[in-house]
């Protein structure tokens, strides 16, 4: 990822103010099914045209346009879905995060005044006076909910194939993933390392999604879940305890506090990994900025942080940090130690 230097020309500022532009020409190629069409295979710039219903007065450039941000590539004068489009945009895929997109995009909301409120009060989009926003809600749409988990499925997944051989699991023989969802991070550990066990905790509404999940990947032998809160309940004793992308949501007392559990729940000689879409520590990466805004959007509590708060976290709680690992998903992982 580049950092890009201070802008002086007057188009690159009018090109900051029109980049929700991309985000439209993404929407569109999925409302056009570009993406599902191109599933199959490359075609050519007319046949595509014609299958997705675009006219030729905007079709080629939209299509050049979708090939110019990264979302297509084009060759020999055929269209084809780039490896990202292919994976995470074809509504059937595993790794579908295209829904998650629509249902994120929606909540954070279209009016202009939702950003100022937020950088001028400090609430969530239509936060209410309790401090429920309206995110909270897919927890009682199973619709949603279901969108929500595959889209997370897909982050973790990419995730979880790196952490599975980056970080030496050998030396383990437990873990538990706290406020691992349904489980896709953890599956996807057991598949890698069959020697290990591991404990999933969450919501007791996961359990059922967790249950199908495990069955299908064949890791139900090796995994176990929890049904409980992670702030009134115990944390699954283990060799090695993982917090993923959970500490963003709560304020800094209370990530404080899940570390301290954390700690008390590791085993000696254990471990602790926390990753999450962590902000650099010079402050200076643009995405990792708008995402926390984006999460303050949609969090009455959340806000991102950066590798060398959570490692000061860690030293606080008792652990000794070992390893700062660059994940994907523009996901950082700090590893702590349990002497």
């Amino acid at each position: 990822m580049t950092t890009p230097g201070p802008v002086t020309d007057p188009f690159d500022v009018m090109f900051v103010g029109w980049s929700f532009f991309r985000g439209k020409l993404l929407t569109a190629a999925m409302d056009l099914d570009v993406f599902s069409v191109l599933g199959e295979g490359p075609l050519g710039a007319e046949e595509l045209c014609a299958r997705t219903g675009l006219h030729p007065r905007g079709g080629r450039d939209f299509l050049d346009a979708l090939a110019a941000i990264g979302l297509l590539v084009r060759a020999d004068g055929r269209y084809g879905n780039s490896p990202g489009a292919q994976e995470h945009l074809l509504p059937d895929g595993p790794g579908f995060v295209g829904g998650f997109l629509r249902m994120t995009s929606e909540l954070m909301g279209s009016d202009p005044e939702s950003l100022p409120a937020l950088l001028r009060g400090g609430a969530a989009r239509n936060q209410t006076a309790g401090g429920e926003v309206p995110f909270t809600r897919i927890f009682h749409d199973p619709a949603r909910l279901r969108q929500f988990l595959s889209a997370m499925d897909g982050f973790s997944g990419a995730v979880a194939g790196e952490l599975a051989h980056a970080f030496d699991w050998s030396r383990y023989a437990t873990f538990s993933d706290v406020g691992g969802a349904r489980g896709n991070l953890a599956a996807r550990l057991a598949a890698a390392h069959p020697g290990l066990t591991g404990t999933v905790l969450d919501r007791p509404a996961m359990e059922e999604h967790f249950d199908r999940l495990v069955a299908e990947r064949g890791v139900e032998k090796q995994l176990r879940f929890v049904g409980a809160d992670f702030f009134s309940a115990d944390l699954p004793r283990a060799d090695v305890v993982i917090l993923g992308s959970v500490l963003h949501d709560w304020p800094m007392q209370q990530r404080a506090t899940l570390l301290r559990k954390a700690y008390e729940a590791v085993n000696d000689g254990g471990a602790v990994i926390v990753y999450d879409t962590m902000l650099d520590d010079e402050r200076r990466e643009a995405e990792p900025l708008m995402l926390s805004l984006i999460m303050m959007l949609q969090s009455a509590q959340a806000a991102g942080f950066a590798p060398a708060e959570c490692g000061a976290w860690m030293t606080e709680a008792g652990f000794t940090v070992e390893r700062v690992l660059r994940l994907p998903a523009l996901t950082t992982a700090v590893i702590g130690r349990k002497n």
